[in-house]
């Protein structure tokens, strides 16, 4: 995500200093795209950039890049500003703005409700967390690439809507997955069932997404099962902290779990569809 939107940018003119991947490929592959120089570490990043941009992969590698240690963002970044695109818990976009208020530096999340194509394209959908001042000066960076977003609120309030909207549409993708396994079932014309969903309240945004996906078993990877798992995760937490059980969020954490367990994780998670078709996996791991 992190390179689309570096790509998108570039396009529209922006200098990009500087950029940095755990995998050094990929940096110099970025790097030699936008004309910038590779960052032996994060903390190369600030002294070059006036806006730092992070898309990592869980909790732990976001409070490890804004930790206290040699390689941290916080190093000499005070007056500089970090949009921190990740899906991760509230309570990390929360401890994240307060170390890098203590630096003199800022945070706001900008969770992406988006997959690859949009981030190259520009077209972003942004939900923004944090302090309303510090949003509106970043306003236009944000906007060049989205075509929408809103405010939300304080850190974490962004974090917390965008595990809400992957916990629905994870759950939407299951339940998919599971009318498409059970018409395979039941011998029906698996196109004619699509047609029909889509013009009754079967119909979800993910049913456009992935359904021909899930019956050609194309499982291109855009938001991987082991995201869909650990974002479901995120909001299951929440809602055990607000004392809900929420069961079918819990079934479809189950499920995608599943994947993990029997290799299948780094699949789109349109390949859910592989545990309820009985000819593919439906019985592995059960």
């Amino acid at each position: 995500m992190g390179a689309n939107i570096a790509l998108r940018l570039h396009d529209l003119g922006y200098a990009i200093p500087s950029v940095y991947d755990i995998d050094e490929n990929a940096a110099r592959s970025l790097a030699a795209r936008v004309g910038s120089v590779v960052a032996a570490s994060p903390a190369e990043l600030p002294p070059h950039c006036e806006i730092v941009l992070t898309v990592v992969s869980d909790d732990a590698a976001m409070l490890k890049i804004f930790g206290d240690g040699e390689d941290s963002l916080l190093r000499d970044a005070r007056g500089r500003t970090f949009v921190n695109c990740a899906t991760v818990t509230p309570a990390t976009h929360i401890e994240v703005e307060r170390r890098a208020r203590s630096v003199g530096a800022s945070a706001i999340e900008g969770c992406m409700a988006s997959s690859i194509v949009q981030a190259r394209e520009g077209s972003l959908y942004l939900m923004i967390g944090g302090d309303r001042a510090i949003f509106e000066r970043c306003e236009p960076f944000l906007r060049d690439i989205s075509s929408s977003l809103v405010y939300v609120g304080e850190a974490g309030r962004a974090a917390a809507l965008k595990a809400l909207v992957n916990m629905v549409m994870n759950a939407n993708t299951a339940a998919l997955a599971e009318g498409l396994g059970l018409a395979d079932a039941l011998g029906l014309d698996l196109d004619l069932v699509l047609e029909v969903f889509a013009r009754t309240g079967a119909d979800s945004r993910v049913r456009a997404t992935d359904g021909a996906d899930m019956i050609a078993r194309e499982h291109e990877t855009y938001f991987s099962a082991a995201h869909a798992a650990k974002d479901s995760g995120i909001a299951l937490a929440l809602a055990r902290e607000a004392r809900l059980r929420l069961p079918i969020a819990e079934a479809t954490h189950r499920q995608y779990e599943r994947l993990q367990r029997i290799g299948l994780g780094e699949l789109d998670k349109s390949a859910i569809s592989e545990l309820t078709f009985r000819s593919r996996h439906a019985d592995d791991d059960a």
